[in-house]
């Protein structure tokens, strides 16, 4: 399939789009981690405001190994935050570690796509892991209802990729406000660069997922070519 010319044509722009997305993501973490806040919060102390200030605070806040490594584990309700996230105290820091804490916010109030988003993860962890079998498969047994089985498979990839989107642009939303309203941000120049740093890790799902939707085209043109 790497070598195939329509999988090429489709796929590498939006491989592209990734690789830039994720460069553009390390390069504005690294730029406003050098600014400080004037809150002088660390990352941790941050998120501990957010969940305190929303009556939260009885959730799990924990260091965990890992450059940008950060996640909300609802199964656990804690917030694991990567070194540079916990102990730092710029911009940067407090932005994703208030991101997290927005996804906390989320599951307390049951919010409809963080919840979807959760029940579909044992579907796409074998989806993720098993639709490039049924494909090959399909291939050289030139049998269309293989490839299309692996289009399930994938497209429920797809489908947990979409549901993702609003719930990390809300998790941000809801961070921004937080953050400004508890008073870690207190200037302008600091909310800024909080936006600029969320919305460069928004712009990674939304590549990510076009690249799925790529991947997907490629397989649905597959199995109706073999079904010809």
């Amino acid at each position: 399939m790497p070598f195939d010319p329509l999988y090429l044509i489709l796929t590498v722009p939006t491989l592209l789009l990734s690789l830039w997305a994720q460069y553009k993501v390390k390069s504005t973490f690294e730029r406003f981690s050098k600014v400080g806040v004037r809150s002088g919060m660390t990352g941790a102390e941050a998120a501990a405001a957010i969940l305190r200030a929303s009556g939260l605070d009885g959730l799990h806040i924990e260091r965990h190994e890992g450059f940008l490594s950060d996640h909300y584990d609802p199964r656990t309700r804690t917030l694991r935050l990567s070194p540079q996230v916990h102990d730092g105290r710029s911009i940067s820091s407090v932005a994703v570690a208030a991101h997290e804490a927005g996804h906390s916010l989320q599951h307390a109030a049951e919010y409809g796509p963080l919840t979807l988003r959760s029940q579909l993860v044992p579907v796409v962890q074998i989806g993720s892991q098993l639709w490039f079998l049924p494909f090959v498969a399909g291939m050289l047994l030139n049998m269309s209802g293989l490839i299309w089985a692996s289009v399930v498979l994938f497209g429920c990839v797809v489908v947990f990729q979409m549901v993702t989107l609003p719930t990390e642009f809300d998790a941000s939303k809801r961070a921004r406000a937080m953050l400004a309203s508890v008073g870690i941000v207190r200037t302008q120049e600091e909310e800024e660069g909080v936006a600029k740093v969320l919305n460069a890790a928004a712009l990674t799902y939304v590549a990510g997922l076009l690249s799925s939707l790529a991947q997907l085209i490629y397989l649905i043109l597959r199995a109706q070519e073999r079904r010809e």
